[in-house]
């Protein structure tokens, strides 16, 4: 792919950029983000989780996650698993709460689809449903 093709798909240069300089942003981000592949394992794994897995799990997410940012949304977005969540997961209700960390997982897997579905407006009930509660969310936040 050509220099002008990205710059086509991407618009970079009218948004006061450069592909070296947007290759300098990408550099300082990934490594900003590094640590996360061996924190994210390292902490589940004090809750059982098996390190290697979560380390594969962690990269392949936060690939997908940012070459799905980048290309189909055009936004210049990182993303990665957020380790205080991952705190709390850990901490707050696997060892604090006494709860398998199968089952945690599987609530959180539940989770994903539950705000995956408020997501979606052309459904009418769960449509509505997010619109209520966009609605109830005062303007001041």
């Amino acid at each position: 792919m050509e220099v002008q093709q990205l710059d086509d798909y991407f618009g970079y240069t009218e948004k006061g950029s450069s592909l070296e300089g947007e290759i300098r942003a990408g550099v300082t981000t990934f490594l900003t983000m590094a640590y996360i592949l061996l924190v994210n394992p390292a902490m589940l794994s004090v809750a059982g989780l098996p390190f290697g897995d979560v380390l594969f799990a962690t990269a392949v997410a936060a690939f997908v996650g940012c070459v799905v940012m980048g290309l189909w949304a055009n936004l210049p977005f990182a993303l990665a698993p957020g380790m205080g969540l991952n705190a709390y997961f850990v901490f707050g209700v696997v060892l604090g709460m006494g709860i398998d960390w199968q089952i945690a997982l599987f609530a959180v897997f539940v989770e994903g689809l539950l705000f995956l579905a408020m997501s979606v407006p052309q459904i009418p009930v769960i449509g509505g449903w997010r619109s209520e509660m966009i609605n109830s969310i005062p303007t001041d936040l």
